[in-house]
């Protein structure tokens, strides 16, 4: 097999190949055997027709196109193992040439275009030392804990005034364009400033009181006529604000298991301290990124940048072709950036060396199912019949090689260690802990396994039953 590739972006290549005959012949005999198994001719049972006549049969295109199906991936697969390419899409394939019979000597070549990983120098990670904020906690931080339980003690009172920010609301509104009706609702429950409702409602509804309207012009957000302007008139019903309980040793019973307010403070500063410790190591997480970025040159796959932000631009607009010029920018940000990670992340796992065992993927996959309450093992089925598999065992060797890099770094703040172990664990620790799994996951595997035999036996037997 010859190869050439041809350099087309930073991130993209073209690989011409061709395949000699002697090599492509394996494929050739395969194919002629299935398409024997499968055909019928007098005088010989099926799947018992020779070769010859079945190239007499069907002629020599229909098995070199058979082969060539089969053998262009494998060939594929070999050239960029040969010429350490990391694709990050699949490829463009097309085939150029074949061989018209069993003695051409027109070989099969063909081309395959792709995206791949490009490639750069990491830095010696021993050598780094980043700088990362403290992990304080303020009395201001231990305030708004306290201030977000008293809210869910609060209670709503009627009063007998105008209503102002942050009071309750329940109102009617009516919509009209051109003088009729598009839209109205009755009875509908809204906290001025909250911003769940059209631009213009908190100005409208500031003031009014219970039994008074108003009517100002708002663009609908919604429905047939959506993005088109209106005339709103909101009927004010009723003004509701929140009274919080006192912060006192009573409430703090209340709220906790702790007898005074003093006590329960102490444990919410504790609280405040983990969560500041976790933010600590999620901003570390994201200055060693940084850093390593900064000094590097990244490029982007263009064709797969261009794909990623239109999938994130789906999520955040319903449709798409109504996205605005900074929503298209931000999809194209944040798409820059997913993929500059995962790049990144995949070279650090890569010179690291970092191993995924069967216990780590199904792990992280029970995790996954866990937070979407799901059985873990029907969503690994899942995982196993829809071929992500692959995929999820690449998320879990970047996390993985996340990890290990940091832990090569040294974090400091003001010029002090940074101990973030307890974030980043220790690789003996997690040896061991993978160590003592491994029957666990052994057994997990097989239930696995088993699910999805089983729901290929019944999409079997319903096949057969077809």
């Amino acid at each position: 097999m010859k190869i050439s590739v041809k350099n087309l972006e930073p991130t993209k290549v073209e690989l011409t190949i061709t395949v000699d005959n002697d090599e492509l012949k394996p494929y050739i005999d395969d194919a002629r055997t299935e398409i024997a198994k499968q055909v019928n001719l007098p005088g010989f049972r099926k799947g018992h027709v020779p070769g010859k006549l079945v190239e007499q049969r069907f002629g020599f295109g229909a098995i070199a196109g058979e082969a060539v199906q089969n053998a262009v991936p494998e060939f594929y697969n070999q050239a960029i193992q040969d010429k350490d390419l990391r694709p990050m899409d699949q490829p463009k394939l097309d085939v150029t040439s074949t061989p018209d019979s069993e003695t051409s000597e027109t070989p099969l070549e063909f081309t395959a275009e792709v995206e791949v990983r490009p490639q750069f120098d990491l830095p010696d990670l021993s050598s780094l030392v980043i700088e990362i904020p403290a992990a304080e906690v303020t009395d201001d931080d231990v305030n708004n804990r306290l201030e977000t339980l008293r809210k869910s003690y609060a209670t709503l009172v009627s009063v007998d005034r105008p209503a102002k920010a942050d009071d309750f609301t329940n109102i009617d509104l009516e919509a009209t364009i051109d003088g009729d009706v598009v839209d109205s609702q009755e009875g509908v429950s809204y906290q001025l400033g909250s911003g769940t409702m059209l631009d213009g409602m908190d100005e409208a509804l500031e003031g009014l009181s219970a039994g008074e309207d108003t009517t100002f012009e708002g663009t609908l957000e919604a429905g047939e006529h959506e993005g088109e302007k209106a005339q709103i008139k909101v009927t004010l019903n009723s003004v509701k604000e929140e009274q919080l309980p006192e912060l006192n040793d009573e409430f703090a019973t209340e709220a906790s298991e702790y007898d005074t307010l003093e006590e329960f403070k102490e444990q919410l500063r504790k609280d405040s301290a983990e969560v500041a410790e976790a933010r600590q190591a999620t901003e570390a997480r994201d200055a060693f990124l940084g850093k390593l970025e900064d000094d590097l040159d990244i490029p982007v796959p263009s064709g797969l940048k261009e794909r990623t932000a239109d999938q994130n631009l789906r999520s955040m607009v319903a449709d798409p072709s109504k996205a605005t010029d900074e929503q298209k920018k931000e999809a194209e940000e944040q798409a820059e950036k997913q993929l500059r990670d995962q790049i990144l992340l995949d070279a650090l796992t890569e010179s690291l060396d970092v191993k995924v065992s069967q216990n780590d993927v199904i792990n992280f996959l029970a995790s996954v199912a866990q937070q979407y309450g799901m059985d873990p093992n029907q969503f690994i089925s899942s995982v196993v019949r829809n071929g992500q598999l692959q995929g999820a065992a690449a998320e879990v060797a970047r996390s993985k090689g996340l990890l290990a890099a940091m832990r090569a770094v040294t974090f400091q703040h003001d010029g002090e260690d940074v101990d973030l172990s307890k974030f980043l664990g220790e690789e003996e620790e997690q040896v061991e802990q993978e160590a003592a799994a491994d029957e666990q996951a052994s057994v997990q595997a097989a239930e696995a396994a088993a699910a999805v035999a089983a729901e290929a036996t019944k999409e079997g037997d319903a096949a057969d039953a077809e």
